[in-house]
């Protein structure tokens, strides 16, 4: 089910509003998609689909989950040891005489991605 307190893009990336999910008949998603720079109205079903049989649509709705970015910086240490800190400064003030290296990592996924 569509949820209005969701992001949605179209199928083929293109920017949604949805203003409504509880509309009459088999199409009660409504809302508006942009080409151009401009708005134009569109329905869905309650799954976000552009028709009824669910065949796939350009228009189909597609959620945009939340993106997590993070920068960490892990200290490695011979053996295969290692501990994660949010700050070189903390990796640094960590780390023992036997660390082999300092790597940022920089995270960048969508909420829930690997779950």
């Amino acid at each position: 089910m569509i949820d209005i307190t969701k992001k949605y893009k179209t199928r083929t990336g293109v920017d949604v509003r949805i203003y409504a999910t509880d509309g009459g008949t088999e199409y009660p998603v409504h809302g508006a998609i942009t080409y151009d720079g401009k708005w134009f109205p569109r329905d869905w079903t309650a799954t976000g689909t552009t028709f009824e049989d669910n065949t796939q649509c350009r228009d189909d709705l597609i959620e945009v989950k939340p993106r997590i970015k993070r920068e960490v910086w892990v200290n490695v240490y011979p053996g295969g040891i290692v501990n994660t800190r949010y700050t070189r400064a903390d990796a640094d003030d960590d780390a023992t005489s036997d660390r082999i290296a300092c790597v940022k990592i920089v995270i960048d996924c969508e909420e829930g991605e690997g779950l």
